[in-house]
């Protein structure tokens, strides 16, 4: 463990930071992108449910885009960003804690293509969590867009797969 810095140490790092004036920009340019891609497939998957875009405290910014099947489970699918890694995930998720239980514990006991389960700990949101762009290049919107929609419908279509016999009971 590092030496204990004090939240005024902290803050000034933050003001300093802010400063150079990089951060609020890229803040600025990863809530634009998140929110044109709700909007992009909103227009494009209009069958899907969306969620307003939950801007997080510089660690994630996600919003849910979630096929009917799905919702009547009570579960949804996240596009995420995770701002420390720079990365975008794609998570299935539940409405709860008791339900994110309920949904590990069933797929423990099925064949998951290659996903992994996530572990029940705190601080943990989803059931599975897939990595889809480890380097986005939002200089390329366009292409990004894209390419996080081509992984969200393929995403989308496997859970409901693996799910299939739980909705149709």
């Amino acid at each position: 463990m590092g030496s204990m810095e004090s939240l005024n140490e902290h803050i000034m790092e933050y003001s300093a930071q802010l400063r150079k004036g990089r951060i609020q920009k890229a803040y600025k340019g990863i809530m634009n992108f998140m929110s044109d891609m709700k909007g992009y497939l909103e227009r494009k998957h209009p069958e899907q449910s969306s969620s307003s875009l939950y801007l997080g405290y510089m660690d994630m910014t996600y919003f849910a885009f979630t096929p009917p099947a799905l919702q009547n489970l009570k579960l949804k699918i996240a596009i995420v960003f995770l701002h420390e890694q720079c990365r975008f995930e794609l998570w299935l998720a539940a409405s709860n804690r008791k339900l994110q239980a309920h949904y590990i514990d069933l797929l423990s006991r099925k064949d998951l293509g290659g996903y992994t389960l996530s572990k029940i700990r705190p601080g943990e949101d989803s059931i599975i969590a897939s990595v889809i762009v480890e380097q986005p290049d939002f200089d390329n919107p366009e292409k990004l867009k894209k390419q996080i929609e081509a992984r969200t419908v393929e995403f989308a279509g496997d859970m409901v797969s693996i799910l299939k016999e739980d909705y149709e009971t």
